[in-house]
């Protein structure tokens, strides 16, 4: 608390004290083109050629340092999902799935299949998939932000088959520069504060110039269950409560089922085995009735986050045409995520039958439980007489001694709320020297090396085998006593209500894991560029030219304590995390060409045409060093018809090579979303919803073949909370993804419209041989069909015995250890295809009371479709949301999306409105196929109504943020932004409709807004 305190006193104090100063604010606003970070030669993105006069001809989308002021953005995640064409991918909204990073996914291609780039310049990445974490990104040095549709592995190498996003500092920055901003939302709360401190100074009489940058970011947790909307969780098919069947009171299997005429367990054989029941303390027994557990309270919209970063460049023209540079930058940050209470999730415990917690009447149903039937008679697991004599047994040695396992589920509120801290330290240093072989010719040498490093420590986690040794009981109630009592251990209770487990058990049944990810990109490049100091006949300017070569080698490796590496020993913490270690080297020569071929003719104002190509040598470290070899290539061209009409157009192929984590990840079984199971016949309610399936059918084979039992398949309930068990892993055997892709377009500045320009272009990006996992969708059809009752496969095929069945339950989670769920292996079998229409319109105007600026950026996203494997569907997924569609990108890709500012100013004020649109999606099933009606509930005795929704559709939503800046004297700039500014309330889907990433609290909240209208006060201090 008083943490707090000073913090929000230091921001008022840098704020109010700042306001006492003063500078006069300019209007700028989202540009096509990028401007020149220096006066002079320029390097533009999508080219290593160096020249002034050159025009890009591919797309590219530019943000400037003015837009991110006006949004007052704290993160790079937050400015680039905001993107029109862009996806919303790992960022501050994704609480379960956080690894403690963010990310960008351009087009919705998957967020490793672009490069993020500092000045041009790779950096160290931050996990075993090779992408850069934006968190590190130091946004208050960045001039401008570009972002370059399509393949631009010619340039850039491997992974840039969707594109590149280019953070470009500021150069020769001289002076001092203060920032700092608080953001809180309407409802008290989501605080975000941050300050950064520039200063640099150009030396030597304009030799040299160095800029340092340190700066600090500090943002609250926004919960769930602070929004009306998200405190409860609801079922998308149903409308009404739903939640985890991993809950309290516990749930057990193996209980026989209570005849309610006697009372006592019964012995109808249409219940067979009972399947999973729940703990009635107040009768003891274990009844059919369930009550599911309601996590969205625990879970956050966004995730606490800290960051120290510092960065610093320089560059000194150490002798005439030779000059030095160097650039590093450390940054450390902790990233928190918050998810509901741990507990012993559907793993299998034994208890004894002497057990002083043990309820008589639960004790009798594990008693009659049978596991066996001979022509419809049923045999009980004990007769009564020797379940009565061993309720009496006084330990292990007592003749009369019985045990029954179960598989047991147990939420433990009693404990806390699972906590993942995620503490990252990046450094990355570059030194390089360049300098001119003629006045037309340069040359460059660089080295540079970083190095992540990502802990991951859990915390409030359960230990299964502690809950196991734990439940083996003798003594009494008042006095028990551990059957095993090394460890210190602590007898458990697990056979009351909530609050039965008291304080000083929880100690024994916790546990702290770690895991630690730690990453290294050492690379050196040589470029020589310039021009060849002639020129084609037509055209004036020389043919530029730029070759050189480039090495990399990446490293990556993870190492995790015994607790995180024992599948299923930490409760709800989905699979098991290996030791991986792995790399791999990469030679390179490239060379690219830049040739214009009229210039200054009728109708040929300028034509020229672009070539390039790569020569890649990969090689793994792993015995046999496996190689591969890949060569990219690019042509593009513009022709500038008259001053007013360009049209431009390009053509390349591109690749991605295998990352660490597709290479050398071991298979590891952890979770997925599946809606449906078809050998499922009960709800997580425990409510039957279809007939179990029947002996002699085919689906009755297939389901008894993947592991499920005959007195078990007629009670297998849904995955619980929509989380299916998967085993996946890597390959060394995988090869590099290719990918084509091509973009043509037109850019006009008419002359008879002043101060107006715009920009249309047509992409289209296919990727073959990707590497790719079946959705799970894929895998179900693939063995069940599209119809269950009606699978096209028989239960000897290799499709359906993949999958593995929980043995106790039948169902299709559970225990990792014992539960492999669906079989979803990397393979080069994938197919990705998108293509859309980007447009861009610029219009800037004196009114003469003041100046109005217009920007337009839009995307039309025509069709996104994905193929996991040969015999997969081939999905479309744009304008749709479902679990299969968010297995690429995770997000919402809407059909179309666009943002428009509109900026007056008049003298030393600006004011600017945001309009952010996003068009109507629908359920990939079907709008029918989620819960439309009045969404009302109750849990836990608390009732919800929410009105009517239509969960299968999200019509259009539009945003607006106003801003205001303010000139305050000759040196500070004061900035207010409200973001949402009408408070629109984000849409209810509910929270089995996709992902559990990014389908979170009933909505998708790194789509739409789910903390509502937002105020953000920031000063800029320019000395």
């Amino acid at each position: 608390m008083q943490l707090a305190l000073r913090r929000h006193l230091l921001a008022s104090t840098v704020l109010i004290g700042t306001s006492m100063l003063g500078t006069a604010a300019y209007a700028q606003t989202q540009t096509a083109e990028a401007a020149p970070a220096d006066e002079g030669t320029i390097v533009v993105t999508g080219s290593l050629i160096t020249n002034p006069n050159l025009e890009r001809s591919t797309p590219v989308n530019v943000t400037t340092s003015e837009e991110v002021e006006l949004r007052q953005t704290n993160v790079a995640e937050q400015l680039l999902r905001e993107i029109p064409g862009v996806v919303p991918s790992v960022g501050s909204a994704v609480n379960n799935g956080n690894g403690g990073a963010s990310y960008v996914d351009l087009r919705g291609l998957g967020s490793f299949r672009n490069i993020v780039l500092l000045d041009g310049n790779r950096i160290a990445p931050s996990g075993l998939v090779g992408r850069v974490d934006l968190n590190n990104i130091p946004l208050a040095l960045i001039e401008r932000t570009e972002v370059l549709t399509g393949g631009a592995s010619t340039t850039y190498g491997a992974d840039a088959v969707s594109g590149v996003v280019n953070f470009i500092t500021k150069q020769n920055f001289s002076g001092l520069e203060m920032q700092a901003s608080e953001q809180i939302t309407q409802r008290g709360d989501g605080n975000v504060f941050r300050v950064d401190t520039t200063i640099g100074a150009n030396f030597d009489d304009g030799r040299g110039n160095a800029v340092f940058s340190i700066g600090y970011q500090e943002a609250d947790p926004v919960y769930q269950g602070s929004r009306p909307f998200s405190r409860f969780n609801i079922d998308s098919f149903t409308g009404g409560a739903s939640g985890s069947g991993t809950t309290v009171p516990s749930r057990f299997t193996g209980t026989r089922p209570i005849d309610p005429a006697t009372g006592l367990p019964s012995v109808n054989p249409a219940t067979a085995n009972g399947g999973v029941r729940q703990l009635d303390p107040t009768t003891g027994r274990a009844v059919p009735t369930f009550q599911l557990f309601n996590f969205n309270p625990y879970n956050i919209f966004q995730t606490p986050f800290q960051r120290y970063n510092i960065f610093g460049q320089a560059k000194y023209e150490v002798t005439d045409g030779v000059e030095v540079y160097t650039r590093g930058l450390f940054s450390k940050n902790t990233v928190k995520t918050i998810i509901a209470p741990s507990g012993v999730f559907n793993s299998s415990v034994t208890i004894n039958l002497n057990n002083p917690f043990l309820p008589a009447a639960l004790r009798n149903q594990f008693c009659a439980f049978n596991t066996s039937t001979t022509a419809g008679v049923y045999t009980p697991r004990f007769d009564q007489a020797t379940c009565n004599a061993a309720a009496l047994a006084t330990g292990p040695t007592d003749p009369r001694y019985r045990t029954v396992t179960t598989n047991l589920g147990r939420r433990t509120p009693e404990v806390g709320p699972r906590i993942s801290d995620f503490r990252t330290t990046i450094f990355d240093y570059r030194l390089g020297v360049r300098g001119d072989i003629t006045d037309s010719i340069r040359w460059d040498v660089n080295g540079s090396y970083g190095e992540s490093e990502n802990i991951q420590t859990l915390q409030g986690y359960v230990l299964t085998s502690r809950v196991r040794q734990a439940l083996l009981v003798n003594g009494t109630a008042a006095n028990p006593v551990c059957n095993d009592t090394s460890n210190g251990c602590v007898p458990l209770n697990v056979f009351g209500p909530l609050g039965t487990i008291l304080p000083n058990q929880v100690p024994f049944i916790t546990g702290e894991s770690t895991t630690t990810i730690r990453t290294s990109l050492a690379q050196a490049r040589a470029v020589v560029s310039g021009d060849f100091g002639a020129s084609l006949p037509w055209a004036n300017d020389a043919i530029n030219f730029a070759v050189g070569g480039e090495y990399r080698h990446y490293t990556a490796s993870q190492r995790s304590d015994i607790l995180a590496k024992t599948a299923g020993e930490l409760g709800g913490a989905g699979g098991a995390a290996p030791d991986i270690t792995g790399g791999f080297d990469v030679y390179e020569a490239f060379g690219e060409v830049v040739a214009p071929i009229v210039q200054d003719k009728p109708f040929f104002q300028n034509v020229t045409l672009e070539g390039g190509v790569r020569y890649s040598h990969y090689t793994i470290d792993a015995p046999n060093r496996p190689k591969f070899n890949t060569t990219t290539w690019k042509v593009q061209g513009n022709w500038e018809i008259v001053d007013a009409l360009k049209l431009r157009g390009g053509y390349s192929r591109a690749v991605r090579a295998p990352n660490i984590s597709e290479l050398f990840s071991p298979l590891n079984t952890g979770l997925t979303n599946l809606a449906d199971d078809p050998c499922a016949s009960l709800n997580n309610a425990g409510t039957r919803t279809r007939p179990a399936p029947t002996p002699g059918t085919n689906l009755y084979n297939i389901c008894i073949a993947q592991g499920a039992t005959a007195g078990n398949i007629a009670s297998i309930q849904q995955p619980t909370a929509g989380q299916a068990n998967v085993t996946t892993g890597g390959n060394l055997a995988l090869k590099p993804e290719k990918s084509n892709s091509y973009t043509i377009g037109a850019v006009l500045q008419p002359s008879f419209i002043p101060g107006f320009s715009a920009s249309v272009d047509y992409y289209h990006i296919k990727i073959t041989g990707a590497i790719t996992t079946p959705t799970p969708d894929d895998v179900i059809n693939n063995c069940f069909g599209a119809t269950p009752l009606t699978p096209p496969a028989n239960a000897a095929t290799t499709a359906c015995t993949l999958i593995r069945r929980n043995p106790t339950t039948g169902g299709l989670d559970g225990d990792p250890a014992t539960t492999g769920g669906l079989f979803a292996p990397l393979t080069n079998q994938g197919t990705l295809k998108t293509d859309g229409i980007d447009l861009t319109m610029n219009y800037n105007t004196d009114l003469g009371f003041g100046k109005l600026a217009l920007s337009f950026a839009g995307n039309w996203t025509r069709s996104s479709q994905f193929r996991a494997t040969p015999t997969s569907d081939n999905r479309e997924c744009v304008g749709l949301f479902s679990v299969n569609c968010s297995s690429q990108s995770g997000s919402i890709q809407p059909e179309f999306s666009w943002t428009q500012r509109s900026t007056l100013t008049i003298e030393n004020v600006d004011l600017s409105l945001l309009w952010r649109h996003i068009s109507a999606v629908n359920y990939e099933g079907g709008v029918n196929a989620l819960y439309s009606g009045p969404v009302t509930g109750t849990v836990v005795g608390e009732t919800f109504n929410l009105g009517n929704h239509t969960f299968g559709h999200i019509p259009a939503f539009d945003y607006f943020d106003l801003a205001s800046r303010i000139g305050v004297g000759d040196n500070l700039t004061l900035t207010l932004t409200v973001t949402n500014l009408f408070d629109k309330k984000p849409p209810l889907v509910g929270a089995t409709a996709g992902s559990t990433s990014f389908n979170s609290g009933n909505t998708y909240p790194s789509t739409y807004d789910a903390l509502g209208r937002t105020f953000k006060v920031g000063a800029r201090l320019r000395f």
